[in-house]
């Protein structure tokens, strides 16, 4: 069975953050060095999330409550959650599946006299192309931040020079994830020196708990290999165990009540060790064979009339590898007696329109949400095992004749900024 993610860390890295947890550095001279690797060293800031960095930077900015953020209508919730805990107020940028981008006409539909920033997610390990964004927000006045948790790609890329801020996440699915840790890139001096000074008065991080965070996902590594994966998706079979969502649950980054107590920690420094190698360590001809695979596949399911979101977007490593389909429960089934553990994901949601704006809905993200799966796509999985992989889900698109009827579970970013649930 190839599972649906596998860990982008390796043995070497788990271990030198196992050991330094025991006998910590210095956490000035880690966080300088893990710093000192970004390709824009005296504009990057590490933090312990996105979350966490994306938190840091709305309370230093300190904008007037009610104001409003355009958002790119999929995200994840906690991102809403964060934007409605300083007052403001979140608006939705629907998106063309393909390019997952909001067009100008979006934009000027969407922004208003309270409208003081754009949010764009580049998703699926592609890239928004941000000049007509940035432009746009130039002549509106308005900041632009990037989240760009599913879009790093090394040196490549350490954001848009004209963004006021750029966010990469190193965070348990990524790729060269460090089980953990964000590193932000912010325009302004001023507003990251405030960054820094509201971040140095968090605790800090337990080595402890990023200890138990390196045993537990050093354990998911081994179970993610093909014959203990597909032995555990057979026995949850059996006994009707929810595997899919008991998996993604497992991958969440901060689970329980206390979400803004979680999130609002300084990195620790076996964390930022890890992220150091990480950057260092980087392997981009690997990604780049990823890539192609991923181009080469995409190819061969649009022929065939399978829509992959996101697929015209350049670059694109194919960090995931997403598919739309009338029913994705029957693709999922099909896949995963093939030996393919996809999922539809459990971590999206579409952000939803001011109470007094319902205009705003997001309906092509919704829709698109509805019907998307995501196909197991990483560097381990052979070129030919990914062929085999796309020509089942090509057969299946060919037998599909009507809309499915129920299955489809769309999450919803409610007042609380959690998934809904059935």
């Amino acid at each position: 069975m190839w599972s649906r993610k596998r860990l982008d860390i390796g043995w070497s890295d788990l271990a030198a953050g196992a050991a330094r947890a025991f006998f910590p550095p210095d956490l000035a001279k880690a966080e300088r060095r893990a710093e000192s690797l970004w390709p824009a060293p005296d504009n990057a800031i590490c933090c312990l999330s996105v979350r966490s960095g994306f938190d840091l930077l709305l309370g230093a900015l300190d904008l007037p409550k009610g104001s409003e953020i355009l958002i790119s209508a999929m995200t994840i919730p906690d991102m809403v959650r964060i934007v409605k805990e300083h007052g403001l107020t979140p608006v939705p940028l629907d998106m063309a599946p393909l390019t997952m981008t909001p067009s100008l006409s979006e934009l000027q539909a969407a922004v208003t006299p309270a409208t003081k920033a754009i949010l764009i997610a580049h998703l699926f390990g592609g890239r928004v192309k941000m000049e007509p964004i940035l432009e746009f927000a130039r002549q509106h006045g308005l900041l632009v931040f990037e989240d760009c948790a599913q879009a790093f790609a090394g040196s490549d890329y350490p954001g848009h020079p004209d963004a006021d801020a750029s966010m990469f996440s190193f965070g348990v699915i990524k790729a060269s994830t460090a089980l953990g840790g964000a590193v932000l890139r912010i325009r302004d001096r001023n507003l990251l020196k405030q960054m820094r000074e509201r971040q140095s008065a968090w605790p800090m991080q337990s080595r402890w708990r990023y200890l138990k965070r390196l045993v537990k996902y050093g354990a998911f590594k081994l179970l993610t290999s093909r014959l203990v994966c597909g032995a555990i998706l057979g026995v949850c079979l059996a006994v009707k165990w929810d595997y899919d969502r008991a998996i993604n649950g497992a991958a969440r980054g901060f689970p329980g009540a206390d979400f803004f107590q979680q999130i609002r920690k300084r990195p620790c420094g076996p964390l930022l060790i890890v992220i150091a190698r990480r950057l260092r360590d980087y392997d981009t001809r690997r990604w780049q064979r990823h890539a192609e695979k991923g181009h080469s596949v995409a190819r061969m399911l649009a022929a065939h009339g399978v829509s992959c979101p996101g697929a015209a977007m350049s670059p694109h490593t194919y960090w995931v590898f997403p598919v739309t389909v009338e029913d994705p429960n029957r693709l999922m089934s099909e896949l995963a007696h093939a030996g393919f553990d996809a999922t539809q994901g459990q971590s999206m949601c579409i952000v939803p329109p001011p109470a007094d704006r319902a205009v705003r809905k997001a309906k092509a993200a919704e829709e698109l949400l509805a019907r998307l799966v995501y196909l197991p796509f990483y560097p381990e999985l052979s070129a030919a095992e990914a062929e085999r992989m796309a020509t089942i889900v090509a057969a299946g698109a060919r037998r599909e004749s009507a809309p499915a009827t129920g299955g489809a579970d769309v999450s919803v970013c409610h007042q609380t900024g959690v998934p809904a649930r059935p």
